[in-house]
């Protein structure tokens, strides 16, 4: 078995691939920002980054942040690697970031080129969004007393176990390149995906589509952020809803 790192390990979708690794018995290193022994700061480097790749034969990099930052620490973490010998790098990535002019997504097709002129053997996964990260949105909009949404997009949410299935998967053989997209088992307007939620969590909210301007909008429009020839994924986001939604009382 093999020596394998997780950035981001303590995550939403690192921990879960740290917890298949340990499971198929590998020796898993969690690397985070706060998670002892390898508490480390990606953006700034610096030893404490060399000693947890050291000795290391993959790493496996979901270790992300919206608020910037993702480029340095992509840096960092390829001269530990070549540094340290490491023999393969997997990184999670977005459908459609070479598609759509979004900042995040821009950080990360950024960072998808670091990886492909590391040097490194590399493997790199774009999946759809997970689960997750569409009932956080939704329900942060549903704090509102109108749900207001962006008309006529869609998306195709995935459930982050599946995505880290799939980077073990990748992270225990030889370096793959770019591999195919990963996407969730159903393409829905986000105004479906509005209401199964209003409806999971028993809240009455009147929804509105709201037109939108701008290239990146255009591009979430046309769809340029879905996999509609890799719906892979089996979990569904209403099965999502009936495990993670406390239904309250309708207010």
């Amino acid at each position: 078995m093999t020596t394998i790192l997780v950035t981001g390990g303590t995550g939403t979708l690192g921990r879960h691939v740290a917890e298949r690794l340990r499971t198929d018995g590998h020796e898993v290193r969690v690397l985070s920002r706060h998670s002892r022994p390898y508490a480390v700061d990606l953006r700034e480097g610096g030893g404490e980054l060399g000693a947890a790749v050291t000795g290391v034969d993959t790493i496996v990099h979901c270790a992300t942040s919206a608020r910037g930052g993702d480029e340095t620490a992509a840096r960092n973490l390829i001269t530990a690697a070549r540094r340290a010998g490491v023999g393969h790098l997997v990184y999670i990535s977005i459908v459609g970031v070479d598609r759509v002019p979004y900042g995040y997504y821009k950080s990360k097709l950024a960072v998808e080129r670091l990886v492909e002129e590391s040097g490194l053997g590399w493997t790199v996964l774009r999946a759809t969004q997970f689960h997750d990260l569409v009932f956080r949105v939704l329900r942060g909009m549903a704090k509102l007393p109108v749900v207001l949404l962006p008309a006529r997009v869609k998306d195709q949410p995935v459930d982050v176990r599946e995505v880290a299935e799939r980077l073990a998967e990748l992270a225990q053989g030889a370096p793959a390149g770019r591999v195919d997209d990963m996407g969730g088992p159903e393409i829905r307007t986000f105004d479906s995906l509005a209401r199964a939620y209003l409806k999971a969590a028993g809240r009455h909210r009147p929804v509105v589509k709201v037109p939108l301007r701008g290239a990146a909008y255009d591009a979430f429009r046309t769809g340029h952020h879905l996999a509609p020839h890799h719906a892979v994924g089996r979990a569904t986001f209403d099965e999502y809803l009936t495990s993670h939604v406390a239904r309250p009382a309708a207010r």
